[in-house]
């Protein structure tokens, strides 16, 4: 485990902008007979959801990981770890890292002041469930407006065509689980579990290049081998 983590911090806005596209990207349609603000197009349920998806845009070493994962469950997917080696073997795990905290249900970072400047300018709207002692859910709404601006942003800022593409590889790596189901797939990476309380979640970086030089190594050896008892 890393000794120490450089803590790179990204503006209101970045992290506005970055939430309003995993929103979009995550959001599905309401279920029948859901109450929701009227001109909502879709629907996240739960902020430890939204948070594990933002885990994994924040830090992609971690998504990388995590690609390698569904490659060795899926080898004849190769794109999967295509997508790993063009994270790994590129700057952008620490280009890209913004880390997160360690609590009690994994990575976590507090979203009101990040989502307020979405919900004044009525892209979102956001509620909670309580329970009789602690909130027992957040939902977040993404409104008509809320889309409009997140399809438009290509083409009104083309630099953030990466968070855009990023935050749709995400949610489509892990389609239709929910956030416990996220929380404990990340919890699998010792490094993510041993990270004390209150303490920033170190990177994997140098352990997920060297996993990824192994696939690569088995990978080719695997298509030699077809190879060999086709010419046989």
């Amino acid at each position: 485990m890393s000794a120490s983590v450089a803590v790179r911090r990204a503006s209101r806005w970045q992290d506005s902008v970055r939430l309003l596209l995993l929103i979009d990207a995550a959001a599905v349609s309401p279920a029948e007979g859901e109450t929701v603000p009227a001109s909502t197009v879709g629907v996240v349920h739960t902020q430890v959801r939204l948070q594990k998806l933002d885990f994994w845009v924040r830090n992609p070493d971690y998504l990388a990981y995590e690609l390698m994962n569904e490659y060795e469950a899926a080898p004849d997917v190769p794109r999967l770890l295509a997508l790993a080696a063009e994270i790994l073997e590129s700057e952008e795990p620490d280009l890209r890292r913004f880390p997160m905290l360690r609590y009690k249900y994994g990575a976590f970072e507090e979203l009101d002041d990040a989502l307020a400047p979405l919900v004044e300018r009525g892209v979102l709207r956001k509620t909670q469930i309580l329970g009789q002692e602690r909130i027992v859910e957040h939902i977040y709404f993404l409104l008509e407006r809320g889309r409009e601006v997140a399809r438009s942003i290509l083409a009104e800022a083309p630099v953030l065509a990466w968070y855009v593409e990023r935050t749709r590889m995400v949610v489509e790596l892990v389609d239709g689980l929910g956030g416990t189901q996220l929380k404990d797939r990340q919890y699998l990476l010792r490094d993510y579990a041993d990270t004390p309380w209150g303490k920033h979640i170190v990177p994997v970086t140098d352990q997920a290049r060297a996993r990824l030089l192994e696939l690569q190594a088995a990978s080719v050896l695997a298509v030699a081998d077809i190879d060999d008892t086709e010419v046989s």
